[in-house]
């Protein structure tokens, strides 16, 4: 698995973002979509931002991340709870319907990132036997391929336009990175 970064010394865990000081890379990729520089931002969602993952261990993996970031899934309130789901589940739909995948993996940790993300998988038929029932960081992350526009541009904007065109209230407009 990628170590998306080590927490920032001096802010402490789980603290929502504050001008400068980011708690975790959760926070400062949130702070580069809403700068509009990050290249892998896809979509601006109600709950957060969809962002394709910095390595491509499966075509299409992306991360939810929230808007604001909160430490966990149970800091939400019960209606902002269930828009992010909901969200999460919206890029599923749209990673089935552009990808060919064959079902999605969901997964929320925050144990080395302690603050809210959920990553999500497609999974493919065509996957080696013995990567077909393996869990994702069971997979070789070094050798997945980063994520480049020039190799995933295409493939991050077809997701960005499934999800806008698919009438789901909760897309906001593609990010303006890339």
């Amino acid at each position: 698995m990628p170590q998306l970064a080590r927490l920032n010394a001096q802010a402490h865990p789980g603290a929502m973002m504050t001008g400068a000081a980011h708690a975790t890379a959760i926070h400062e990729m949130v702070e580069r979509c809403r700068a509009a520089d990050n290249p892998r931002a896809v979509v601006k969602l109600h709950s957060g931002w969809v962002v394709m993952g910095e390595r491509q261990v499966l075509p299409g993996y992306c991360l939810l991340l929230p808007d604001p970031v909160v430490p966990h899934l149970n800091a939400l309130i019960s209606n902002a709870r269930v828009q992010f789901l909901a969200d999460m589940a919206l890029i599923g739909d749209a990673l089935l319907a552009i990808t060919g995948a064959v079902r999605i993996n969901y997964a929320m940790f925050g144990n080395v990132e302690p603050a809210l993300h959920a990553h999500v998988f497609p999974r493919y038929a065509d996957e080696p036997h013995a990567q077909r029932t393996a869990q994702p960081w069971a997979l070789d992350w070094e050798l997945a391929p980063s994520f480049s526009v020039a190799t995933h541009g295409d493939l991050r904007q077809r997701i960005a336009t499934w999800i806008e065109w698919s009438g789901a209230k909760g897309a906001l407009g593609a990010s303006e990175s890339g």
